[in-house]
């Protein structure tokens, strides 16, 4: 077997990747599989009976069924052995996100509490940091919180005010300060707390037990979704914490920041897909019962529609975010084997992908949205009613857009983070770019005709990688230093990699699932993927056109504007017929399937 080979963080948008060096939901082990099906089992026995009370703010309930997933073993997957987890990989962490993504606000209260509340502490503390408190925060015996937002601080973190001063001794600091938005905040035994120490410039994080004096904790936020969740404010007045208690090094707090930021955004991206699934599973069980004129609605055109889509839209969803987990486990052992600690190691293996951990968020995000608004229509005016899950589905899915990083910021976050990457000489954008326009210049070579399936869609694949270069490598010679300022043409760089990159992930799983499937069971697999190229296809060329006409003109403005034509040609396809095999399979097995 031919070894493995895994891109670096962005690099996908100039260098083939091949299907046998990803990973496939397909592919996870008995081992994996066990864990899901305990977090299924969790979420199905534990939680969703419970909703109705938990969205009252019954902060006993919420601390009780935490408590019960820690004692499952369920709040530490990620968290080693030593300090009495479960030891798993990145990708098995995101198998659990996706199943426990299915008990909605539930599973953000289970996120932040194994994510962001417990793994700062794993990849910056002191071993003695460690040994205090992975132990209980896996066990569920203490319920972590991350205290970041301010009133004035949300995607610009850095600008924060709350202070930390040191006392004369330097065995102390007190704490000063309002947070905001504070998910598990009701109930949250330990803080991971950013403040600046005096005068410093950037922010330091502190691990802060709230029986701490001077701590207060405020009522629950009322909020459009997610009820079930305790968000709350927490004030900082004059608490003095343990010099000890400085969590990495000092003014070190905004790269842990960033950095648990884009270990947020891919556990987000786990938990929209688990989301996905349920909300199809919910419209489909409604589809095969409510009747109208007589028939089954799930026999009507339309309905077949909006559950092809929903399919294939989650398809590509689930493709990319396992895709790029896996990266990040591939990244993590790399690190390891070089001599960095485990914890340092993962830091290095998030932050190598977070471009990818970007695309996963707002993709993710802006899917979910997309199925439950879809999934409340197929209910109809029983979709409006708060007796239906399909309700809460669309009100909980809403703040995913906004969690961790805005959709908007993200967009920035993937063109500003390639552009970076670039400038350092980590990824080389200039040398394909001059290639692209001198390719514009010149007569166009269509190469030779092929009738390989997968051939003809990694052509495609390589024209909407070019249609990006094109369009970046012009913008930044027009506007060299300001481009920054351009967020509309970076918005619209970022739609084009964020399709491009989901296209290719679902491409290449299917690919992948051609060595282990028969042809009439793959073909639904096509039926997908081509739908999905086919509709991208025309979505590229918009972004590409808008940015083209946005600071293009004259023969330039020409010959790129017939470029993207040309860069995001796609074949005929039948795409009504395409999506009514995948909905009549879905209808059939009465569930998402894939």
């Amino acid at each position: 077997m031919s070894e493995k080979k895994s891109l670096n963080g962005g690099e996908f948008l100039i260098k083939e990747t091949q299907a046998q060096d990803i990973f496939i939901p397909e592919e996870f082990n008995e081992e994996q599989r066990m864990i899901a099906q305990s977090c299924k089992d969790f979420t199905a026995s534990e939680v969703l009976p419970k909703m109705e009370q938990l969205e009252k703010h019954d902060r006993e309930l919420l601390s009780k069924l935490l408590k019960q997933a820690g004692e499952l073993g369920l709040l530490g997957i990620s968290v080693p052995e030593e300090y009495d987890g479960f030891g798993q990989n990145f990708v098995t962490s995101m198998l659990a996100v996706e199943e426990m993504g299915k008990g909605y606000s539930f599973a953000v209260a289970f996120s932040a509490h194994s994510g962001i509340g417990t793994l700062p502490i794993l990849y910056y503390g002191t071993e003695e940091q460690k040994r205090k408190y992975l132990p209980k925060l896996a066990s569920g015996e203490l319920i972590g919180a991350y205290c970041l937002t301010e009133a004035e601080a949300g995607s610009d973190a850095n600008s924060g005010k709350t202070k930390a001063v040191l006392s004369a001794d330097e065995k102390t600091y007190t704490l000063d300060g309002v947070k905001i938005w504070i998910t598990n905040g009701g109930i949250a035994d330990v803080l991971i707390v950013f403040a600046k120490i005096g005068d410093d410039k950037n922010l330091s994080a502190f691990i802060v037990e709230t029986k701490t004096p001077g701590i207060t904790i405020g009522a629950d936020e009322e909020k459009m979704g997610i009820k079930g969740s305790s968000t709350v404010q927490v004030y900082f007045d004059k608490a003095v914490i343990p010099a000890e208690n400085l969590l990495g090094e000092r003014q070190g707090g905004f790269k842990i920041a960033l950095n648990i930021l884009n270990l947020g955004r891919m556990k987000l991206s786990g938990a929209t897909v688990g989301g996905c699934k349920g909300t199809i599973d919910l419209a489909l069980h409604y589809a095969n019962e409510r009747k109208q004129f007589g028939a089954l609605i799930s026999g009507f055109g339309a309905i077949k529609w909006k559950l092809g889509e929903m399919a294939i839209r989650t398809y590509a969803s689930e493709s990319l975010t396992y895709r790029a987990s896996q990266n990040i486990d591939d990244a993590i052992q790399s690190f390891i084997d070089q001599g960095l600690d485990k914890g340092k190691a993962t830091v290095e293996g998030i932050r190598q992908y977070a471009i990818e951990a970007s695309i996963a968020k707002v993709f993710g995000s802006e899917i979910l949205d997309y199925v439950v608004d879809e999934g409340v229509q197929i209910h109809g005016g029983m979709g409006y009613s708060a007796e239906t899950q399909v309700e809460r589905a669309y009100r909980d899915s809403r703040i995913n857009r906004i969690f961790e990083g805005t959709n908007e910021i993200n967009r920035m976050v993937i063109v500003g983070e390639l552009l970076k990457r670039a400038m350092k000489g980590e990824i080389d954008l200039l040398t394909p770019a001059k290639a692209v326009g001198a390719e514009l210049m010149g007569i166009p070579d269509f190469g030779s005709v092929t009738t390989d399936y997968f051939e003809i869609k990694k052509k495609m694949l390589v024209n909407f990688k070019k249609s990006i270069l094109m369009v970046a490598g012009a913008a930044i010679q027009k506007y060299m230093d300001k481009f920054a300022d351009e967020q509309e043409i970076m918005i619209a760089l970022a739609d084009m990699i964020i399709l491009t990159y989901a296209a290719e992930s679902s491409l290449l799983r299917t690919e992948k699932l051609s060595e282990i499937l028969s042809e009439d069971k793959l073909a639904l697999y096509k039926d997908m993927t081509d739908v999905f190229f086919y509709d991208v296809a025309g979505k590229i060329n918009k972004s590409g056109v808008d940015a083209v006409n946005a600071f293009a003109s004259g023969d330039e403005q020409q010959a790129m504007l017939m470029g993207m034509k040309r860069f995001t040609k796609a074949s005929n396809l039948n795409s009504i017929a395409a999506r009514r095999r995948i909905a009549d399979h879905m209808i059939e097995k009465n569930q998402y399937p894939f």
